[in-house]
């Protein structure tokens, strides 16, 4: 998983709390990928990506109380989450044959409908925002829209 440009940095609590989600998303597919623990990739987002300098472009420290939170919460409710997702997904794509940067995304986003207070919506256009900055020309926006959608009237039936 690559991406050309992170989170700017910025002192707007939002750029913050959009730079944490978009880490969580690159540190749990860093998680599965390399089959690393929990608190060794955590390190290593907080020692040297977080705030990084890189070409001369200094990112986003972002919300480090969010990004720990979803990271966290997404292992520990792993089970959950995936369940959710497969509810949301069509009988033949189970979460298992998904591209691994969805299945991360839809773990971060899992993770902030279950334990944050996050409004729904908010949390759906952030997350879908995530998966155009991966996919800018596929149809994987509208695709992470339908199943977050799906998750979110799960996880948090009252907010609809």
């Amino acid at each position: 998983m690559t991406q050309d440009n992170g989170p700017k940095k910025g002192k707007n609590k939002t750029q913050e709390r959009s730079a944490a989600r978009l880490y969580a998303v690159q540190a749990l597919f860093q998680m599965e990928a390399s089959d690393q623990t929990f608190d060794k990739v955590l390190v290593e987002f907080e020692d040297h990506r977080l705030g990084a300098v890189v070409d001369g472009d200094e990112y986003a420290e972002g919300d480090l109380k969010l990004f720990r939170s979803l990271v966290r919460e997404a292992v520990n409710h792993q089970a959950q989450i995936d369940q959710m997702t497969d509810r949301a997904l069509v009988a033949k794509w189970p979460i298992a044959r998904i591209d691994p940067t969805l299945r991360a995304l839809f773990r971060a986003a899992g993770a902030e409908f279950i334990v944050d207070k996050t409004p729904v919506k908010v949390v759906i256009t952030e997350f879908v925002d995530i998966a155009r900055a991966f996919f800018p020309e596929g149809k994987e926006a509208s695709f992470v829209n339908a199943v977050l959608d799906h998750m979110a009237r799960e996880a948090k039936p009252e907010a609809f």
